[in-house]
């Protein structure tokens, strides 16, 4: 069985063990740093293929006549051609379980440090450490009077609002994909609309997919809807937001204040309005914007995940036929036979 892996050999510096004792001896890892570094008899004798970026066009598809998955080992599939995969009867797979208490951990330091101030004050006392101001914070609030609104309530918006309740504070979610009930489970309230979430909400986090559905799907008309002053976090997928309503809204005072771990495009587009300012630390929004650069699924624990869960997803379905975390469903016909 040979399990072909489009991940950089070098990159982690340990031999890639973990992957290599994931798999077991039996089993032949090809670790290469590019697609383009696969030699054809390679591609050919590949039971399975995984990879961050989408490896495989219509022109290399011949190429991968034995190939039975695919698996991206990350959450997101946005950047994969699900319907190429499903039409030549390959399943594609993801993990979307990696990094979720690492996301949540992530997004609810950014609250944290902006709610309670802790950027700001910092860089305060830094340039005058005898100013000791201890009310020059306008969006502290006390946690467990704050209302906080969770968009989209998958493992990452479960694992958040689990951590929000844990500071007393009053949950509420907008994902129209979740089943009834959910609220219930964890005692939540469910809002029907995007709109109502940042009208109620001091604080809103985003934790949703990307999709067309989804892209832009933060954009001037729901950030007009926002109370007053809203802290917004954004830990899920930059095309969400609109950067330049963003702007907007930070400039006007409709939001006050702004946690973004991911953007539009990465690394950052210095011709943005919004990072502009930032960079420039214009002093209407400075102390209000913490950008960080997609760190928020890094610990050395999600990255063994990910190096991990990856392969156990296709070796499982090799073995068995038990396929998880399929996202092509809709595409996939006439499977691949395992023999």
């Amino acid at each position: 069985m040979s399990v072909t892996l489009l991940w950089p050999a070098t990159r982690w510096g340990d031999d890639n063990q973990p992957e290599k004792e994931t798999a077991g001896s039996e089993v032949e890892c090809i670790f290469v740093d590019r697609p383009s570094d696969v030699a054809d008899e390679q591609w050919a004798q590949a039971d399975a293929l995984l990879s961050v970026p989408d490896p495989v066009n219509i022109e290399r598809l011949p190429k991968i006549a034995n190939c039975k998955i695919f698996v991206t080992p990350k959450v997101g599939f946005d950047n994969v051609d699900l319907k190429l995969y499903g039409d030549a009867g390959i399943p594609v797979c993801n993990v979307p379980d990696y990094g979720t208490q690492d996301v949540a951990d992530h997004a609810m330091g950014m609250l944290l440090g902006l709610m309670k101030g802790i950027n700001r004050w910092d860089n305060r006392l830094r340039s005058a450490p005898t100013e000791w101001k201890q009310r020059d914070n306008p969006l502290a609030l006390r946690l467990s009077v704050a209302k906080v609104g969770l968009v989209g309530l998958g493992r990452i918006g479960t694992a958040m609002a689990l951590r929000c309740k844990a500071f007393g504070m009053q949950v509420s979610f907008y994902d129209p994909y979740v089943s009834n009930g959910a609220d219930l489970a964890l005692n939540i309230n469910r809002v029907e609309s995007l709109e109502a979430l940042f009208a109620e909400s001091d604080i809103v986090s985003l934790h949703a997919p990307l999709s067309e559905e989804t892209r832009d799907m933060v954009n001037a008309d729901v950030l007009a809807h926002a109370k007053k002053g809203l802290v917004l976090i954004n830990a899920a997928r930059g095309e969400i937001v609109d950067l330049d309503a963003l702007y907007d809204s930070m400039l006007s005072d409709q939001v006050g204040g702004v946690g973004l771990d991911v953007m539009p495009e990465e690394p950052l587009n210095l011709e943005r309005k919004l990072i502009r300012a930032w960079q420039g630390e214009d002093e209407w929004i400075r102390d209000r914007l913490l950008i960080t650069p997609h760190s928020a699924f890094y610990t050395p624990q999600s990255l063994y995940d990910m190096r991990t869960k990856g392969i156990t997803v296709a070796l499982k379905y090799l073995r068995t036929g038990k396929l998880e975390n399929c996202v092509n469903q809709e595409y996939l016909k006439n499977v691949r036979p395992l023999t």
